[in-house]
């Protein structure tokens, strides 16, 4: 066999398991996967380090890139070096905060047409469901979107418009009619209203209650409870049971949810759930007062609720792991001096979640295989690439040779992320890519841990892009 590229790994994620093997590539996709001393050549061949592990590039399917309209805050060429550096080869862009949303076709064309030249990984896109566009779905379907995302309370940005509940059942409705999934932003608005109201009334003790706004991280999660989570995904739920539409939950934050949503699968309701590196990182209790760079929605909650979300992942309730990178400029994070009434709600950490996720991981002893399972093939099967995010034949030879033993200090100024502000900034963190594969040719990155202006590093500003935009249903 004529190899293009051939992989000699003493480790690799191969089948769910670690394992020695020697992986060929021809034209872009895996053509061979062979015992490591098989008799293989190729002009091209990777020999791993014992400290390395040969793993398949993961899937980010919650990334918000924001262009056009807002690329101050993001873009393509800077969120898909990011993604690259991180061992990320593939990210499915959110409709919003870009201006024009992705609740057309003519705005889904504007921003493949902002995107075709600078994406350095692969990049597929989201729809949106806004009020009123439910006959637009059909024809956003048609182009290849992966699915639809919508709100069950305020988004953030004008363009991007909630659903109230009936607008939320005739969007599923509709979703259900095209065999398309629906992924929703589950808070309950009315639970926040009410909380938002009563903000400054005693509670039941006598006390003063907790102020949403200021610079105390406590006021900022009461503002935001776990109720107010956990009744929007019942509504979620009930709806894609009665409709027998497909749901997806983005970003659960709230562990209480996870007995309804195991029970509900148990009874066949078509509904997956993801959680992000950030709820698996951090705590409540170690918000600083005025560290705004933690604000997110829902918000990282307490210790005890962190530890049951890792739970929820081991046992399979959570199915994936996506970073939910939701960038902005250092200005809209530092608004009202460290409000978190005022700043924007969002963590960066497209280039981080797969070390942020290990740390984690290894420290409960949980092994490399079981990671990537959620953060590569898990979100491919979610959104359908069944060619990606795994270590197969036939499957896009999309790569990444991971250090797992070491470490670094997050310096936001390294990342390639367009703005140095991250939740991340000053942690330790654990494994480091130190190669990214796209259909078999290496990407030029810099690894975490090293100065992306040091000339001694390679630099993905120094190769054309080469991502392709992906539509529904293809590798």
């Amino acid at each position: 066999m004529e190899l293009d590229v051939l992989f000699r790994a003493g480790r690799a994620i191969i089948e769910g398991r670690e394992q020695p093997a020697s992986v060929g590539v021809v034209d872009g996709k895996i053509a061979v996967i062979a015992a490591i001393d098989a008799d293989l050549s190729a002009p091209t061949v990777v020999e791993l380090g014992d400290d390395e592990v040969l793993i398949p590039g993961l899937v980010d399917s919650h990334v918000h890139v924001n262009e056009p309209g807002r690329t101050e805050w993001e873009g393509f060429a800077s969120a898909t070096r990011a993604a690259a550096a991180g061992g990320v080869t593939t990210i499915i862009d959110m409709p919003l905060n870009s201006v024009p949303a992705t609740t057309t076709v003519d705005a889904l064309e504007t921003k493949r047409a902002v995107a075709a030249d600078q994406a350095f990984v692969d990049v597929g896109f989201w729809g949106g469901a806004v009020p009123g566009n439910v006959p637009d779905l059909a024809g956003l379907h048609d182009e290849g979107v992966f699915g639809f995302k919508c709100f069950t309370l305020p988004s953030g940005v004008d363009e991007f418009q909630h659903l109230e509940p009936d607008e939320l059942e005739a969007a599923m409705r509709e979703t259900a009619r095209l065999g398309a999934m629906m992924i929703v932003h589950a808070e309950d608005n009315h639970t926040i209203d009410h909380v938002a109201t009563h903000a400054h009334a005693p509670t039941d003790d006598g006390a003063g209650a907790v102020d949403p706004d200021g610079r105390a991280y406590t006021g900022f999660l009461h503002s935001r409870p776990r109720g107010a989570e956990n009744l929007a995904i019942a509504g979620v739920i009930e709806l894609s049971r009665w409709l027998e539409a497909r749901a997806h939950i983005l970003h659960l934050s709230s562990s209480d949810a996870l007995p309804m949503i195991a029970s509900a699968r148990a009874d066949g309701v078509p509904l997956t759930v993801e959680t992000c590196p950030h709820y698996l990182t951090f705590t409540a209790e170690e918000v600083p007062d005025g560290a705004t760079e933690f604000k997110c929605c829902p918000p990282i909650r307490e210790a005890s609720n962190r530890e049951l979300i890792w739970g929820g992942l081991i046992d399979g309730t959570i199915d994936i792991v996506v970073t939910d990178h939701s960038p902005c400029t250092v200005d809209l994070k530092e608004q009202g001096g460290g409000d978190f009434g005022v700043a924007w709600g969002g963590v960066a950490g497209l280039q981080l979640g797969l070390s942020a996720t290990w740390t984690g991981a290894k420290a409960r002893g949980i092994d490399l295989a079981q990671v990537i399972a959620w953060m590569a093939a898990g979100p491919a099967d979610l959104v359908g690439l069944t060619t990606k995010g795994r270590i197969a034949v036939g499957a896009q030879a999309d790569l990444a040779v991971f250090g797992p033993d070491d470490s670094f200090t997050v310096d936001v100024r390294q990342l390639r992320h367009k703005n140095p502000v991250s939740a991340y900034a000053g942690s330790t963190l654990s494994g480091v890519v130190r190669q990214t594969w796209l259909s078999g040719n290496r990407l030029a990155i810099t690894p975490n841990g090293t100065d992306p202006t040091d000339e001694t590093t390679d630099d993905t500003a120094a190769q054309a892009p080469q991502g392709r935009l992906l539509k529904r249903g293809e590798a």
